[in-house]
């Protein structure tokens, strides 16, 4: 089954361009498009897609306030920031927000595609640039033992940058359990993005740097 993708940015030629090259992969399916960021609130509950390409400047609403919309609505629906600029304040507040990615407009067509399919199969994947910036400024972990020892290894894999298939193999248990606990998992740590747990689980020492998908 196609990955399904709602695309987001004020630039037509920028809505043109991912059509294009997003359109020649047959395990993607754009189903809509937006210009700003309170029309991809309104299509993103109408048509419930897997993955958001989210810009981030744009007009009536930016992108990382209609990202925290999305994510606390629909936490289903996984966003990756697609943006032309890396700035600490924008790449903390999209991630703060939500978003499980953070790409730059410059990222080359398979990168993107890869990322979108990592982020439908619930996979952390950041730049090294990005975690730079996002080390220092993330929640203040409150400490894992509020995590149960089975919630502390599903959140290892997942900072490992599994899938949920490969958790739920790794485990042995369903895929649907594996969404599940992720979903416990944050609510417990009080963040909205796999990405944040996967920053506090760094934080923490649940993982090292070296083991995780941020790098």
């Amino acid at each position: 089954m196609s990955i399904r993708i709602l695309l987001v940015d004020d630039h037509s030629v920028v809505i043109d361009g991912l059509r294009m090259f997003l359109g020649l992969d047959p395990e993607l399916a754009i189903v809509g498009q937006a210009a700003d960021g309170a029309e991809a609130i309104t299509l993103a509950r109408e048509l419930r897609p897997d993955v958001v390409l989210m810009d981030l400047l744009m007009p009536v609403m930016d992108g990382i306030t209609a990202t925290a919309v999305i994510r606390r609505e629909l936490p289903e629906v996984e966003v990756v920031a697609l943006t032309s600029v890396l700035e600490d304040e924008k790449v903390i507040g999209a991630i703060r927000a939500g978003a499980i990615g953070y790409l730059l407009k410059d990222t080359e067509a398979d990168e993107l595609r890869r990322a979108i399919k990592a982020a439908a199969a619930g996979q952390v994947q950041l730049s090294p640039q990005v975690v730079e910036r996002l080390l220092h400024e993330v929640k203040e972990p409150v400490g894992p033992e509020q995590l149960g020892d089975y919630e502390q290894e599903v959140l290892r894999l997942l900072a490992r940058g599994r899938s949920n298939d490969e958790i739920a193999s790794a485990l042995h248990v369903q895929e649907k359990t594996v969404k599940s606990l992720v979903g416990g998992i944050l609510a417990k740590l009080g963040v909205p993005s796999r990405t944040q747990a996967a920053l506090y689980a760094l934080r923490t020492g649940l993982v090292t740097l070296d083991e995780t998908a941020l790098s």
